[in-house]
């Protein structure tokens, strides 16, 4: 399923495009969908992650230090320049491009780390820090950036994040806590490996669906949207490849290590900066919109770039 998960992703945008466009009646429901399968998508999230594990990300500085610096130092203040430049004056543009690009992923990343042929297991001991960090930054991030240009409260941020990622963390800690009392606990973890990927998937995409299909005609209407995103989009790919892959050379790390350097840094989180977004901002349809669409192009490139280290770790 990983391999298709582009492909995927935007046939689940098309179908949204579609039911919008056909039948109008089901916008309105769909809107209110968005927040329920983000949820239940967030809920799988942190059911396949281990707070525990966060020490691990401490047992090689180099490449945690490397990694976190780029994440939120170097990342949020390239955004700001890329937004500035291509999307002078487009407040609404602006503010969700900020939104998607400060997110570090926190899901397939590693699943295109895996398809490179990197370490994996090395990627995976950032995440809960990644997970940590971007929700106590993303405030701090608007407000320095975008200041007075969005009004939003410290307090609407909370809500959202006590929506759509306490409840959610909670329910799944619960979960695991019960579970792991019990004689199937064995059993449970390897079925949550073996299948969580495609559950996230299958939310993900319900999740699209919905967003399109509520927004659709805003999108068939502003097709200059999607052209506004891609530069800046495809410039950050490019140079944070480069980046990341000089960094690795600096650091002397193992061409293996260096990969899921390069995905952590390139991948951004969506779903969680959406989910945010759906709640703090729902009047601004052109901030989610932002956020469902990065997808559509950073997926693809993704793949390539798994694809141009695979092939050169094997030659």
């Amino acid at each position: 399923m990983a391999k298709f998960q582009p492909l995927i992703i935007i046939i689940s945008a098309l179908m949204g495009i579609l039911l919008g466009r056909f039948s109008p009646a089901v916008a309105p429901r769909a809107g209110s969908l968005i927040e329920v399968f983000l949820m239940i998508l967030l809920f799988f999230v942190f059911l396949a992650v281990d707070i525990k594990e966060i020490r691990r990300s401490f047992t090689n500085i180099r490449f945690s230090l490397a990694a976190l610096a780029i994440n939120f130092i170097w990342t949020p203040v390239f955004t700001f320049i890329l937004g500035s430049l291509f999307m002078a004056g487009q407040i609404d543009l602006q503010t969700g491009f900020i939104m998607l690009m400060v997110t570090p992923c926190t899901d397939w990343y590693l699943i295109f780390t895996g398809m490179a042929g990197g370490n994996v297991s090395l990627g995976s001991s950032l995440l809960p820090l990644n997970l940590i960090l971007q929700i106590a930054l993303l405030p701090v991030y608007l407000l320095l950036f975008m200041g007075d240009a969005v009004s939003f409260s410290a307090g609407s941020i909370l809500t959202s994040i006590l929506l759509v990622l306490v409840i959610p963390l909670a329910s799944a800690n619960a979960v695991k806590f019960v579970i792991g009392k019990l004689p199937v606990r064995e059993k449970f973890t390897k079925a949550l490996a073996a299948y969580s990927d495609n559950i996230q998937l299958f939310f993900l995409c319900l999740a699209v669906v919905s967003m399109f299909a509520s927004q659709g005609k805003l999108l068939l209407g502003n097709p200059g949207l999607f052209v506004s995103i891609f530069p800046p989009l495809i410039i950050f790919f490019i140079v944070n490849f480069i980046l990341a892959r000089l960094t690795g050379r600096l650091l002397k790390l193992p061409f293996k290590d260096t990969i899921p350097l390069i995905f952590t840094t390139s991948a951004r989180n969506s779903p969680i900066a959406l989910a945010i977004a759906a709640i703090t901002f729902p009047e601004r349809p052109v901030i989610s919109l932002v956020l469902v669409i990065g997808p559509l192009i950073e997926l693809p490139v993704l793949a390539v770039d798994a694809w141009i280290l695979r092939k050169r770790k094997t030659t």
